[in-house]
């Protein structure tokens, strides 16, 4: 009897420690399910953590880009660089749920569009733009160059017809004559018998001078060096000119003979120069002999 009872105390005890046993191993196996889904959890919040990060990364080397182009919306890109960088920082610190870094994310990203696309556009006018500066530039160089041979020719034509328009004095001639009592010229060779010096010259024809009266300044010398007749002084700036006479002479752009008698006495023998100036400048030249 005791032996059965004995038995029947000894089953409790397996029976006891047999159900503390599977207790503690369903605990254990609720143990390690427990962590087997906080660690599934932790490596799918890593790996979502890592996901998100590479997106920003990703954000910001576009807008980095973006803003090294240097455009007009350079400011606004480097706001919302600012953003995504602040974010990613946030998101570094964080060890927790991943899911509001991804709406903050999908925000930025859809701002980014929106930004770049706009950005995108900017640099297409821009290179319209530079384009047709670059083409006005062009057509101003070639009319700046146009002018400068215009310029040139209009200076080359100036000077051509002022040129052009300087009076020619030609078939300058000087000679000696007797006046006789009645007052008729006899032209003569020698020195003894003269009694006026005759100068002649003609202006030529010109179509594109000016006209009107022309003065022109009349130098005599004798073979002695001598300016014969008034010897009056002009000054032309720093030049002088010693003269004989000066003679007006009223001209129509057409040919004009014009002639002038020079009065004096005891001419020297030899060879006479005869000048004929426009100012100061000598515009026709001969000579005659006396004996």
């Amino acid at each position: 009897m005791e032996n059965q009872k004995g038995n029947s105390n000894l089953k409790a005890i397996v029976i006891v420690l047999l159900l503390l046993l599977l207790g503690s191993l369903g605990y254990i196996f609720k143990m390690s399910t427990d962590a087997e889904i906080v660690r599934t959890e932790l490596k799918t919040t890593l790996t979502e953590k890592e996901s998100v990060m590479k997106d920003l990364q990703e954000l910001k080397a576009t807008y980095d880009a973006a803003i090294a182009e240097n455009t007009s919306m350079s400011e606004e890109l480097i706001k919302e660089r600012d953003k995504v960088v602040a974010l990613m920082a946030d998101l570094k610190k964080s060890n927790g749920d991943v899911s509001k870094f991804k709406s903050q994310l999908t925000a930025l990203q859809n701002n980014m569009k929106v930004l770049i696309a706009e950005n995108d556009n900017l640099k297409k006018q821009n290179v319209t733009l530079t384009v047709q500066r670059d083409s006005t530039r062009v057509v101003l160089v070639e009319s700046k160059k146009a002018n400068e041979v215009l310029t040139s020719l209009n200076s080359e034509l100036s000077k051509t017809v002022e040129k052009g328009s300087v009076l020619t004095v030609l078939n300058t001639k000087g000679a000696a004559f007797k006046v006789r009592s009645s007052g008729k010229q006899i032209e003569t060779d020698k020195a003894s018998r003269a009694d006026i010096l005759k100068v002649s010259f003609t202006i030529a024809e010109n179509k594109i001078a000016k006209s009107g009266t022309k003065l022109y300044y009349v130098q005599v010398i004798d073979s002695e060096n001598n300016v014969v007749g008034e010897k009056k002084v002009e000054n032309f700036g720093t030049k002088s000119l010693t003269y004989s006479f000066t003679t007006n002479v009223k001209y129509d752009n057409k040919t004009v003979n014009v002639t002038e008698d020079l009065a004096g006495s005891k001419f020297a023998k030899g060879t006479y120069t005869v000048n004929v100036f426009d100012k100061a400048e000598l515009v026709s030249r001969t000579s005659f002999s006396l004996r």
